[in-house]
């Protein structure tokens, strides 16, 4: 295959050995605590597939680098046309497997440049219904959560400070790439961030399992609304559920206890965009 010359199209580099250095950016992809490590310290992250690589690049994120099989480049030919400045490592699938630590069987990765998250107070400038996620830290979760925010129209997320990173691979695969459109940031002074939410005139309504919470479908929110989601398993903080405005729960029955995190904020989400 031969490499075009600069500025005229994608930089196509045939690559054939699992220890190429050049695929850096993409080794071991399963391997959370690495992952973790070596995107903090190269503010880095990774799109996988194409309809997801589309979503970061026309997002405004910079490519550093896309690895694929061949296959796939004239699929997304109009992606790396637009990124030209970004090497195209073009390697059989058993190669890529072998770098990655699995098939990856849409064919298409992408290593981006992260931007730096904007404050708080930016994020919800503009919005009337943001989910504020405290703790979540299944990335399986938290891109599930951008995605049903994104589909039932919410503004933005805030993030607490130890919820799992919306940009890790598994987060942004979930999430199909919608966290790429739904503005998020997070909030590291997290005991002041109740205050900072009724300043700005949210109403706080915290989802919790809890008999004598208020049913969603009682709930008509007359303004600003902040939807509060605790943790994996203990839900949210006695704190925030005790400055909370509201706490709002999703009846059940036959013995079911509560849904997934996930799940229990889709219906939430819904539940409350009906006033909207």
């Amino acid at each position: 295959m031969t490499v075009p010359p600069a500025g005229s199209g994608p930089r196509i580099v045939e690559v054939d050995a699992v220890d190429d250095e050049r695929l850096a950016d993409y080794v071991s992809l399963r391997d959370v605590q690495l992952r973790q490590s070596l995107e903090a310290e190269h503010g880095l992250f990774l799109a996988e597939g194409e309809k997801v690589v589309r979503r970061a690049v026309a997002a405004g994120y910079r490519p550093r680098s896309f690895l694929m099989a061949p296959r796939w480049v004239e699929a997304l030919a109009d992606v790396l046309a637009t990124a030209a400045d970004a090497p195209v490592y073009v390697a059989p699938e058993p190669v890529i497997e072998a770098v990655t630590g699995f098939h990856v069987h849409r064919g298409a990765l992408a290593s981006l440049h992260r931007r730096p998250l904007p404050p708080v107070a930016d994020v919800l400038a503009d919005a009337a219904r943001v989910v504020v996620l405290e703790d979540l830290v299944d990335h399986t979760n938290v891109g599930a959560i951008f995605r049903c925010a994104a589909a039932l129209g919410w503004d933005a997320v805030l993030l607490g400070p130890r919820c799992a990173d919306p940009l890790y691979r598994r987060a942004v695969k979930v999430s199909m790439g919608t966290v790429f459109s739904v503005p998020y940031t997070r909030v590291d002074e997290w005991y002041d961030a109740p205050g900072a939410l009724a300043a700005a005139g949210f109403e706080t309504l915290a989802l919790t399992p809890a008999d004598d919470a208020v049913d969603l479908a009682d709930v008509a929110p007359a303004g600003r609304t902040a939807l509060l989601v605790g943790g994996e398993g203990h839900g949210l903080s006695a704190r925030w559920m005790a400055v909370a405005d509201r706490r709002v729960r999703i009846p059940m029955q036959a013995g079911v206890d509560s849904l997934n995190v996930a799940a229990a904020t889709a219906v939430a989400c819904y539940a409350l965009r009906r006033h909207r």
